[in-house]
């Protein structure tokens, strides 16, 4: 066979960093970062972006070298991520401290709302069902980060964990403290509006579980090749025939549900932020399964059926 010679240079600056002789053609990127690795210690693989064009996206690891549109001499462009960390790290950070700060104002510490109130219980039963639900969401998105969740992309950015740590425990500590005031007042249309949005939000955690599972199970044996999902024989997955992202419907169907629950103002504003960032996850997936398949099924939508 015909080796390849892979030249790296910076994406910035051009320099080159390094020259790789003897390459074999089917060598992947993921190879490569590790022949660049050993000459550059401090960049490890996950830190890299190795590029065909200096302004393109980065490889995919699993991209095969005599594939890419290169000649036997291939120049290839080197980014630095920064320090990285690994998605089930920051999973467990981002959704472990709102779990924690949410009991801080349920239990009423003596900093949270002044010394007459400390360690006091709300007289509304709807306040401990709050505590209850949220709780429970926190509890099942770390049981899934543990145990279902299968990340194509290993690591993020280390400096993103404190912006995304900023968005989840700050809007835990202000829905909590609204929410357990001391001067909260509970739903307008009391048991029946309670009910409809335990039941909702329930139905709504269960969709969400069903569909990580059968995302899941969709990269089992290890295997990142994107695939096409399909609904299986659970009814919550029935929400993928109208939807390339039921996932983001069901998470946004549980706090609007939430929202519902307790009647609360700062609940409601999450909510709406929570379905435009995740409006623009489901697009962006979206736009990416038309590209990648051709027979990608024409009646879904990305996060709402026939709509948007």
């Amino acid at each position: 066979f015909v080796s390849y010679q892979v030249e790296i240079l910076d994406w910035k600056t051009k320099k080159q960093l390094c020259f790789l002789d003897k390459v074999e053609p089917n060598a992947t990127v993921r190879e490569i970062r590790s022949m660049f690795h050993k000459l550059y210690p401090r960049w490890y693989p996950a830190r890299q972006s190795i590029k065909l064009d200096p302004k393109g996206k980065s490889l995919r690891d699993e991209e095969i070298l005599q594939h890419l549109p290169v000649g036997t001499t291939a120049t290839l462009y080197f980014k630095d991520l920064g320090p990285q960390i690994g998605w089930t790290t920051v999973f467990l950070i981002e959704y472990t401290g709102p779990l924690f700060i949410y009991f801080l104002f349920y239990f009423r510490m003596p900093f949270v709302y002044g010394l007459d109130e400390r360690f006091t219980s709300s007289p509304h039963p709807v306040v401990n069902l709050a505590c209850i639900c949220h709780s429970f969401h926190y509890i099942k998105r770390l049981i899934e980060t543990v145990f279902v969740h299968r990340f194509s992309h290993g690591t993020m950015p280390l400096r993103n964990i404190v912006k995304n740590c900023l968005y989840y425990w700050g809007f835990a500590a202000w829905l909590a403290y609204y929410i357990n005031h001391p001067l909260y007042t509970p739903p307008s249309y009391g048991k029946k509006q309670i009910n409809f949005a335990v039941i909702m939000f329930l139905l709504c955690e269960a969709g969400n579980f069903s569909i990580h599972v059968a995302l899941s199970d969709l990269q089992r044996n290890g295997s990142k090749t994107r695939k096409i999902p399909y609904p299986t024989k659970n009814p919550f997955t029935w929400l993928f025939f109208f939807v390339s992202c039921p996932n983001y419907t069901y998470e946004v169907g549980t706090w609007i549900s939430f929202t519902i629950m307790t009647q609360c103002v700062p609940v409601g504003l999450f909510t709406l932020l929570c379905f435009i960032q995740m409006t623009i996850w489901a697009k962006d997936k979206h736009c990416t399964y038309l590209r990648e398949f051709k027979d990608y099924p024409s009646l879904r939508m990305p996060i709402i059926p026939f709509l948007l």
